[in-house]
């Protein structure tokens, strides 16, 4: 999608405030609520869904993330050989 918004688009990863960012939609934030500890859930005009904030990042997300696909890796060259 040339110049559209990507459903789920990662918007910013700001690594000194450690926030990431996904977009779901276009349009201002009319209220957030709190789904989890350091997760943010943004609502539109309509009360839809259009972003999710997640604090400490590198904990939540990256770290996780690091995790199962080093495990995955892993487990892939020990297949190969």
């Amino acid at each position: 999608m040339e110049g559209g918004l990507e459903c789920g688009e990662v918007r910013s990863l700001d690594p000194e405030a450690d926030i990431l960012h996904i977009v779901l939609r276009e349009g201002p934030v009319e209220d957030a609520i709190e789904a989890d500890e350091d997760v943010f859930i943004e609502l539109g005009k309509g009360g839809e869904i259009i972003g999710i904030e997640i604090w400490r990042a590198s904990k939540n997300v990256v770290e996780p993330t690091s995790r199962v696909l080093a495990s995955r890796i892993k487990e892939l060259l020990r297949a190969k050989h």
